[in-house]
């Protein structure tokens, strides 16, 4: 069955009826329900000056004139290059101060990405902000296994997650790396899995350009060859090899995407010290050459194409080595890069809920915060990983997906802002209460208490002694009884049987027609 995505402020009151009981009844029934995408009604958070912006500007069309960058086995995009105007020498290109600028002019500012149910196509730039799963893990954890390598079901699992989750807009691409399917053969079965199990939108393949092309030709028999000729109906990520190198194997995916029309995410994959330099203005300057090449690029193969500016950067620990997450200098650079995006006016990936913690504990918790609550002021319009990253992106978490997912409705409530209608200014309740009285009863109490404020499905708010008798459960304990009960109250979404069966007949044939390969 289709479920019926619900405004998070346009939900309808249902009539009070039947005390706690019936209320607890409301609370425990099986929802499908699945909120729009935010439009933010606050402020973004700009950290950078008019006069730092300009320099960050300046320098990084420095580097991509003096010091260049490299697009490794790729002669035609060498080609496309020099025939554009830049410096070609070898496989490093020089590109001339505003080329690239003025070859990004052409992407859009924003652009929707279709679902399978229309009622699920998001709204990608502006004011607004998607949120997308965990994206990549090799290994999975929960509470009763602890910690192993994904499987497929794995896979499908979190995807059925994803589609009971009312605060997630999208499904995702990788939500774990299935190692018990073939690495040439995986791709098929993930597609399929985002395809057929539900229905948000989704991500294509980046691996190899012929895998993206299997995401193409799956896409349209999902939606018909001339809806995808037409639409943008997947959002893929591409990773650049920083500092500023493209590779031709997940670059003959982009340029796949791109010739089809469909959205592209150009992201710096940055640690900062490691990949990049160890200063916020340093690591700027160089994610924005990289995203000013890659989106120029993109433009080069087909103008026009949707792309999204990709900022993921984290901290090193100069003792370990190891990636840090939800420090300071990471807000520093995505609330940067975000004024960067809006400058070059290109929708804006980055965010998450990251944390290097191997356990959903308090680590994990404030990390995460920190990370979530950076990416809403920072004016993040696509924010992969929203949900599930644990121990740093090696793992996918049941537990802390379903976590993470519940804290999402909060970035929904912050992101409306302060009502300030009739109901907002709440005047009636203050005249009918007065002084010394309380607000319990009144009417406007009454008439707004399921929606006042947002409440956690998730954590526990019972007195102690009510807690302790229950078991003394932690929060990891309630995740996973979470779980287990979303995955039990699945309803798969239906999907035209001739389509199901397409699809169905073009992976099998696609797996027949190739040897398993595992590495």
């Amino acid at each position: 069955m289709h479920s019926t995505p619900v405004d998070s402020d346009q939900t309808p009151r249902r009539a009070r009826g039947g005390g706690g009981s019936a209320r607890r009844a409301e609370r425990t029934a099986v929802s499908l329900d699945t909120v729009r995408f935010i439009q933010r009604n606050i402020p973004n958070f700009d950290i950078l000056n008019d006069e730092a912006l300009a320099i960050i500007e300046w320098n990084a069309e420095t580097v991509l004139e003096e010091i260049g960058v490299n697009f490794v086995e790729n002669p035609a995009a060498l080609a496309l290059w020099r025939a554009a105007g830049a410096d070609v020498r070898g496989e490093r290109v020089h590109i001339p101060r505003g080329l690239a600028r003025r070859l990004c002019a052409t992407a859009p500012a924003s652009f929707t990405q279709h679902a399978r149910n229309p009622a699920r196509n998001v709204e990608i730039g502006g004011r607004n902000l998607v949120l997308a799963p965990v994206y990549g893990p090799p290994f999975v954890r929960d509470l009763a296994g602890g910690r192993r390598y994904a499987t497929i079901t794995d896979f499908q699992n979190f995807v059925k997650l994803g589609y009971m989750s009312k605060w997630l807009h999208h499904s995702g691409g990788t939500v774990c790396e299935p190692t018990d399917v073939p690495v040439n053969k995986r791709h098929l079965d993930m597609l399929h899995a985002h395809m057929v199990l539900s229905d948000k939108p989704y991500m294509g393949s980046v691996t190899e350009p012929s895998r993206a092309e299997d995401s193409v030709a799956m896409s349209k028999i999902l939606f018909g060859d001339a809806f995808v000729d037409r639409n943008t109906v997947m959002t893929s990520l591409i990773n650049i090899n920083s500092p500023l190198t493209f590779d031709s194997i997940m670059m003959g995916a982009w340029e796949v995407y791109a010739r089809a029309n469909q959205a592209v995410i150009i992201s710096p994959f940055i640690v900062g010290g490691a990949m990049a330099p160890v200063t916020v203005a340093g690591t700027l300057t160089q994610v924005l050459a990289e995203v000013l090449a890659g989106v120029a690029h993109s433009q080069l193969i087909r103008p026009g194409a949707p792309v999204i500016f990709g900022a993921f950067v984290t901290s090193i620990d100069m003792n370990s080595g190891a990636p840090t997450f939800g420090t300071p200098e990471a807000a520093h650079i995505t609330y940067g890069a975000g004024q960067l995006a809006r400058r070059l006016n290109l929708p804006y990936r980055s965010g998450g809920a990251f944390c290097g913690s191997k356990l959903p504990d308090a680590q994990a918790a404030y990390e995460t915060a920190n990370s979530l609550n950076t990416a809403l002021l920072a004016g993040v319009n696509f924010m992969l990983h929203a949900c599930g990253w644990l121990e740093g992106g090696l793992v996918s978490s049941y537990e802390k997906y379903v976590m993470d997912a519940d804290q999402l409705g909060t970035l929904h409530h912050l992101a409306q802002g302060i009502m300030m209608d009739s109901n907002g200014q709440a005047m009636d309740a203050l005249r009918e209460v007065g002084p010394g009285g309380h607000f319990l009863g009144c009417a406007h109490t009454q008439a707004n208490f399921k929606s006042a404020f947002w409440r956690s499905d998730l954590f526990d708010y019972k007195p102690f002694e009510t807690w302790a008798e229950e078991g003394a459960r932690d929060t990891q304990s309630l995740a996973a009884e979470r779980v287990r009960k979303q995955l039990g109250d699945y309803q798969q979404p239906a999907l035209d049987d001739a389509v199901r069966e397409a699809l169905d007949d073009y992976v099998a044939r696609k797996k027949a027609s190739m040897p398993d390969a595992f590495i």
